[in-house]
């Protein structure tokens, strides 16, 4: 049965993820947190997220949430070890129409077939799928083009990283519904760096940049994107190398991961010849609610 998380779940909770983690066959979006102490302030303590257990013999053997994202919301799990899958799935389905969200997004990984039958069963379509890539410590450094300069965007004026963001992503627009306030907070922490290419020849106009977001041991390029009439030159490889370089200068950085979604051919070829391995495949999934 169907029920929403409580305190005395959260034990369970945490053992039902780190089940989840020993297989990429069980993995799918999810809490970060994998201590009762944890989910308690990730799950039960946040306003926006609204989460449910599935309950087999009085065990937590199900989990699955939603959480606002982008035009909807996003769905963690379904994570389902024992017992009805496809009726928790339905019960997320049913909150989310009753929220009124009109897009569900899931994110299973790749080789979490029993997750995305489900998903396709209850009407979620693929609409494409996600590489991610890691390397250890290594010296990615690369010459920037001429008639260009790479420098760290510090603070980020919204305004110039809306517009640069706009010319040279041409797939997503999330970011360009995120206000000035939410923007200068994003780039605020040392967390996260924002690094700039600009054209030296042309009233310094910026063509391309590179989101990096760092942890206690790992780096993540976020976002790397050149306009298209920059592309082709090395600059993209060249916002790598800097973003790599101002990772691995703090020596508790023992890794770097970047992503590519499927039709980046180019960047996973590039990614693959450098020496990162994939980790990680993740499907973007989407139904309609309204």
């Amino acid at each position: 049965m169907n029920r929403p998380v409580a305190q005395t779940h959260l034990s369970q909770l945490a053992e039902l993820l780190a089940w989840m983690d020993e297989a990429p066959e069980r993995r799918a979006l999810a809490p970060e947190a994998r201590t009762p102490e944890g989910l308690w302030w990730e799950v039960l303590a946040g306003e926006d997220e609204k989460a449910w257990v599935w309950l087999e013999a009085g065990r937590v053997q199900g989990y699955g949430a939603l959480v606002p994202f982008w035009d909807g919301a996003a769905l963690e799990g379904p994570i389902v070890r024992a017992g009805n899958g496809r009726a928790l799935l339905e019960h997320l389905v049913r909150k989310a129409r009753q929220e009124g969200y009109p897009t569900l997004y899931a994110f299973p990984e790749a080789h979490n077939r029993a997750a995305r039958r489900l998903l396709e069963e209850v009407g979620f379509s693929a609409q494409h799928t996600t590489y991610f890539y890691t390397i250890g410590r290594t010296d990615l450094s690369y010459p920037v083009p001429p008639g260009y300069k790479i420098e760290r965007a510090e603070p980020c004026d919204p305004a110039v990283y809306r517009d640069l963001y706009s010319r040279a992503e041409d797939g997503w627009s999330l970011r360009l519904h995120w206000t000035d306030e939410e923007l200068r907070q994003h780039f605020l922490g040392a967390e996260v760096e924002l690094f700039m290419a600009f054209h030296t020849d042309r009233n310094g106009k910026p063509v391309g940049m590179v989101e990096l977001e760092l942890d206690d041991t790992q780096a993540e390029i976020a976002y790397i994107g050149v306009v298209p009439e920059a592309r082709g030159k090395g600059l993209g490889r060249a916002l790598l190398g800097a973003a790599a370089g101002w990772a691995f200068s703090n020596p508790q950085i023992g890794s770097l991961q970047v992503r590519a979604h499927d039709h980046e051919k180019a960047a996973q070829a590039l990614y693959k010849q450098l020496g990162f391995r994939e980790t990680s495949a993740v499907v973007t999934y989407a139904l309609e609610l309204f």
